[in-house]
């Protein structure tokens, strides 16, 4: 079943909330706790839940158990994922450091690099020649990537990992990739998403600062 990709974030936002409320020992669930733990309505949270058949109980809400378990279902999470990552520079190294991916079920099976002095497996990951990316997606049925490599290099790298059999890319590279059929991309820009971050803050300042103006120049035509 093919959804769009907002149902999918929230599904993973709804599993996030409902480990939390586990923790705090919570057997079950109303969705309106779980509406206003992710910040929707609650009519969303049975939609979405309506769309993969999960049903509550409308006194009895959802048991928080069987809920997780059903979303790790949904999402592929109740085996693990396997993924390589290609680009071991400063971003491709911090994300090989990054200890949540086997806690969600994530497993970077190696890394590789065109650089032959980051080819080493002091960050856990093996880091290999980039020559030998082909070869393994192919000999260990690999999916998923991450792709950090440079602007420059990001396209052509890309191509030979769809022609492997990728069929799903997490992007950082700091470009759109012309996207072939058959296989899903997401692309990551953090510098995009902090400058859209920048302006929303600049013009929420804006909009305080001129609701200030006209508040106090209606005060002064008053008095």
């Amino acid at each position: 079943m093919v959804t769009n990709k907002n149902c999918v974030l929230r599904l993973s936002r709804y599993k996030n909330a409902l480990h939390r409320f586990k923790s705090l020992g919570f057997f079950k669930i109303f969705s309106s706790y779980l509406a206003d733990a992710v910040g929707v309505t609650s009519a969303q949270v049975r939609k979405d839940f309506s769309l993969f058949n999960i049903m509550g109980n409308k006194r009895g809400g959802y048991v928080i158990e069987q809920l997780i378990e059903k979303l790790n279902d949904i999402l592929g999470k109740n085996e693990v994922q396997q993924v390589v990552l290609v680009g071991a520079g400063n971003l491709g190294s911090a994300l090989l450091k990054y200890k949540n991916f086997e806690k969600e079920g994530i497993k970077v099976e190696a890394a590789f690099d065109i650089d032959p002095a980051k080819q080493n497996s002091k960050m856990g990951v093996e880091v290999l020649p980039l020559e030998r990316l082909v070869p393994f997606i192919k000999d260990h049925g690999i999916r998923i990537a991450i792709l950090c490599v440079p602007d420059i290099a990001a396209q052509q790298t890309f191509d030979l990992m769809c022609k492997a059999g990728i069929k799903g890319v997490l992007n950082f590279s700091p470009i759109e990739l012309k996207v072939t059929d058959g296989c899903i991309v997401t692309n990551v820009n953090l510098a995009v998403e902090l400058e859209n971050m920048i302006y929303f803050v600049n013009a929420q300042d804006k909009a305080g600062q001129a609701a200030l103006r006209d508040n106090e120049e209606g005060i002064s035509a008053i008095s």
